[in-house]
Formats: structure tokens, sequence, C-alpha cells
């Protein structure tokens, strides 16, 4: 039992022991909020995020034991398994109930998971290996060298596009313009691109969204309520929800809105309405501190990796979880249009609870072995220096 509890606590000592402690807080508050939702249907999503969960973290503390380094080195077979992936929903895919898009695969026992969540991590490692090699060839300010990065983040964004889910696809566009910014890409590219949105915004709304993608749009500058019964419905009650719980809330299991399930998608995207309704003011600010620790511990491990890779990961991880909780908090108080993204280790969901935790363990894995790259490293630059003296 001693060797065990010595063994637990050099792990721990190597790895960013606050990150898994406010991961673990994140899981627990999300459970309690599930929980007290329950009440409004009968499917039981608590047993569904519990087994998702510890699954997640088993996954999560095995992957931070390999080696950052290996992983990507083998990105050619996370390559695949994306892609892989990705051509399974096109053979198998079922559309789940509250969406409109063909994204997610049934499993045996009812369950489904959405592969485009996997996807995230398949190209978290692809494109950290690619912003490698363009580093190394001194490629990474080239005109070609940025062509090649947009080829690259393409075939997930068609891929997942084809499916339906343009929410994701807007969070791989985000996790790439994030991790090339962070690597070094010239900000002149950046406005480039942002000069091409800005031209091409008519094209886009006319020819690219459908009328539901524009009314979504539309329904945030309703002046005179009547997106309201339709489009607006669901930010409208979302809002409502949040503000009837005032600084404190009614307390877990007696928010009335949540037990009658108003707020359509509560379970899901709109998980944050559970907690200002029960929690109050102070339970959201909660909720939003435990994620603001979290993406911040995982950016100051990104500025202390040892090699670039580690720098990387860790930033690819960085925008994946930043850019959703940007994102999902908007569409529930009404900044952004609705367009399905969840609130990362909060919304109901195994596939999305299960691939925020490997994403921890792969920032946890570059914190882990960075100590014994370091000594790899320093044998290297001694063997180098007998071999010239």
């Amino acid at each position: 039992m001693e060797k065990i509890l010595d063994n637990l606590k050099s792990y721990f000592n190597k790895t960013d022991y606050i990150l898994w402690i406010f991961t673990a807080l994140a899981t627990v508050y999300s459970l309690l909020l599930i929980s007290d939702m329950q009440r409004a249907g009968n499917y039981n999503y608590l047993f569904t995020q519990t087994i998702a969960i510890f699954a997640g973290i088993i996954a999560a503390v095995l992957i931070s034991l390999f080696n950052y380094n290996f992983i990507v080195k083998i990105w050619w077979l996370f390559a695949i398994i994306g892609i892989g992936l990705a051509g399974l929903v096109f053979l198998f895919g079922v559309t789940v109930s509250g969406t409109d898009d063909t994204a997610w695969i049934q499993l045996p026992g009812g369950f489904t998971i959405q592969p485009s969540e996997f996807m995230k991590i398949c190209f978290i490692i692809t494109f950290t290996k690619h912003l490698c090699v363009l580093n190394d060839k001194d490629k990474i300010k080239s005109f070609g060298g940025i062509i090649s990065l947009i080829i690259h983040v393409c075939v997930p964004v068609i891929l997942i596009h084809m499916q339906g889910d343009d929410g994701a696809v807007l969070i791989f566009l985000i996790m790439a313009i994030g991790m090339a910014f962070l690597a070094g890409v010239p900000t002149r590219y950046f406005a480039i691109l942002g000069g091409c949105l800005a031209v091409g915004l008519p094209i886009v709304w006319s020819f690219f969204l459908n009328d539901e993608h524009r009314n979504r749009i539309l329904a945030l500058f309703d002046l005179d309520g009547n997106a309201l019964t339709n489009y607006g419905w669901q930010q409208y009650q979302g809002k409502v929800s949040i503000a009837s719980g005032q600084a404190f809330g009614s307390g877990l299991y007696n928010g009335r809105r949540v037990e009658f399930g108003i707020v359509p998608e509560q379970e899901n995207d709109f998980i944050f309405t559970v907690a200002g309704e029960e929690f109050g003011f102070i339970g959201c600010a909660v909720l939003l501190a435990i994620l603001f620790v979290i993406v911040i511990r995982v950016l100051i491990n990104a500025k202390n990796a040892y090699d670039l890779k580690g720098s990387y990961i860790c930033y690819g991880v960085f925008t994946m979880i930043a850019s959703q909780v940007i994102i999902n908090i908007g569409m529930v108080l009404g900044i952004i249009p609705v367009i399905g993204i969840t609130l990362p280790f909060f919304s109901s969901g195994g596939t999305s609870v299960m691939s925020m935790m490997i994403s921890i363990g792969l920032v946890q894995s570059v914190l882990y072995n960075q100590e014994e790259d370091m000594d790899k490293a320093k044998i290297r630059l001694g063997s180098q220096s007998r071999a010239k003296i």
C-alpha cells in the first residue's frame, strides 16, 4: 500500500496537479447539474455521464504515461483514425434527438458516439506534427507552408461539413488559426484571411447559409419579439432561467423551470442555464472560474513546455477548450447564434466529456515526460561534446 501511495505521489509531482484538481471539480459540478436536470425526463443522462467520466479519466492517465514525442511520431496513425471515424459516419451515421445533422454513430445498448469529438484530438496531434515539420524546415513563414496548413485543416472541415455539423467545423477552424498563430505564423496571413472573410460574407450569407442558419442569426437582432416564438425561443428561455436564479439560485433540485424542462436541450448545450437557476450568479461565477483556471493552466504548460511539440499540443488543447467555452456561453446569453457547441466538461454527452479528458491527458503527458526528454537531450549533448574532443 505504501508503495502504491509513493507511486501516486511521484506521478502527481511530475504532472500538473492543479489542472487535475480543477478538472475533477468540473466533472463533479457537471454531475450535480445533470442529476438535477434529470427530473425533467426519463433518460438516465447521469449514468452515461458517469461511465464516460470514469472511462475518460482512465484514458487520460494512460495517455499521460505515453511520451508525447512518441504520440506525435505516430501522427499517421491518428490521421487514419480521424479520417476513418469520419468515414464511419457516412456509412452508419444517425441523427439524434434535438439535432438536424447526421454526425453520430449508434452503438449496441442504445449508446451513441460523435466521432468529430475524437477527431479534434487526432487533429491536434497531426497539426502539431505539421507545424513542427514546417518549423524545422524554416517554412512556417513561407507562403507554401501556409498553403499546406490550409489544405491540412480543409480535410476535417470538409468531411464534418458534409455531415452537417457546422458547429464542429467552426471549432476546427478556430483550433487551426489559434495553433498557427501561437506557433509563429506571421500576422499578415491572418490579416489577409480577415480581409477575405469580410469580402466573402455576402457570398457566404447568400449561397452557403441555409434559411435556418440565417434565421438563427437574425433572431439575435429581433426587436419586436417575433423570433421568440421560434428561432429565438431557446435562448430567450435560457436567459429567463438564468435571471430567475438571481444571486444564490433556488437550490439544488428546487428549480421549477429545470424540473419541467422549459429550456430545450438543457442537459447539453444549455447546461449553463441549470447552474444559473439552481445556484444563481454565484454558481455561474464558480463554473466559469473553474473553466478559466483549466484553460490558464493549459496555456501556462504550453509556455513552460520543453520543446515545440509539447507547446503545440498544449496550444491545441487551449484553443479547443477556450473557444468552446466562449461560444457556448455566448449562445446561452444570446450574443452568438445557436450552433450546437457543448460546454466543456459540463454538458451531457459521453463522447464530449471523454474527448476533454483525453485532451487533458495529452497536456499532462507533456509535463510527465519532459524531465525524461531533458535528460536524454543532456546525454546527447554530452556525447556530441566528447566526440568533438
